[in-house]
């Protein structure tokens, strides 16, 4: 048995969750969330948790057994409290600013990039070069920071680009002379 899938996930006061047969439905104060179930997990709501069992015990309801309890737990974690991804920028005129909802960068191009912003996420910039992407989908936020970051990926020798916060950036020794 799965050594996460056979923990339970305990359910906060200000959440809501409605489980179909397909599918998994949890809301709360900042938003709604969607998840589609497979067919070889079954999910069930007591009093105040969620618990994920298997039906079978084949290679592929073995996986999806704790990664169906993950996905249940970072979706109430995300319509509770919110997920966030901060990106730095590394560079001389490099920048970034919002309009109209939507985030520009400018990396050394000609000319800016936009990045759109989707549905459920919001971009804020501070300093100008330091992006936070917040939402409540923790993939959906990882995905579009990492879209962000592959604008200008970090170069080895002088780092300049678009980084994580905290990400270290392996650097490499330049020509000599």
């Amino acid at each position: 048995m799965s050594r996460i899938g056979k923990q339970p996930v305990e359910i906060p006061d200000k959440v809501d969750i409605v489980v179909n047969e397909e599918s998994i439905t949890v809301k709360g104060p900042k938003g709604e969330l969607n998840h589609d179930l497979s067919p070889k997990v079954e999910v069930n709501v007591n009093d105040d948790e969620v618990i994920v069992e298997r039906k079978g015990n084949d290679k592929e309801a073995r996986s999806i057994h704790g990664l169906t309890r993950s996905v249940i737990e970072n979706m109430i974690i995300g319509v509770v409290d919110g997920y966030s991804k901060e990106l730095e920028m590394v560079g001389v005129g490099y920048g970034a600013k919002i309009k109209g909802g939507n985030l520009e960068v400018e990396v050394g191009f000609s000319h800016p990039v936009v990045v759109e912003a989707p549905e459920k996420i919001e971009f804020e910039v501070e300093k100008k070069n330091k992006i936070i992407v917040k939402g409540i989908d923790k993939q959906q936020v990882g995905e579009i920071a990492a879209q962000i970051r592959a604008i200008r990926k970090p170069e080895p020798y002088k780092g300049k680009g678009i980084k994580y916060v905290g990400e270290h950036i392996r650097r490499k020794v330049g020509k000599t002379g």
